[in-house]
């Protein structure tokens, strides 16, 4: 079973910077595509990013192109979500996720929660106005 960890959240004011990280515990991220999602009080998970299993394919939401980044360092076995131009409706708990080998979006990821089946504990983002 694969137990991802997201790590990374906190307290921000309008404007500023986080890096969330998102690995496995016992060191092992699975050799798939990564996914972000992010939960807000009344509001549905949301996709915020993908990136691929080698790094070089990433796509993010409308409502974050431009200011969020997502990465990976496959040597570290870490995600990186570079949060920048922080505003307060990005307040959330985030998710990374991973999709199952054997899924035909193992590779290449997907903007749907329900194509992943790891999923970390989330780490929670704040930003004051």
């Amino acid at each position: 079973q694969v137990q991802l960890v997201e790590s990374g959240g906190g307290l921000v004011q309008n404007g500023g910077s986080l890096r969330l990280s998102c690995g496995a515990s016992g060191g092992t991220l699975p050799s798939s595509a990564v996914g972000w999602f992010r939960s807000a009080p009344g509001k549905e998970r949301e996709f915020v990013g993908a990136v691929d299993w080698t790094g070089g394919i990433t796509y993010a939401a409308d409502s974050v192109k431009g200011r969020f980044t997502i990465s990976r360092d496959n040597a570290k076995k870490t995600v990186f979500l570079q949060m920048n131009s922080l505003k307060p409706e990005d307040t959330a708990a985030y998710f990374c996720a991973a999709p199952a080998m054997g899924r035909n979006t193992a590779y290449s990821g997907s903007r749907y929660p329900y194509d992943y089946d790891y999923w970390g504990q989330g780490t929670q983002v704040t930003v004051s106005p």
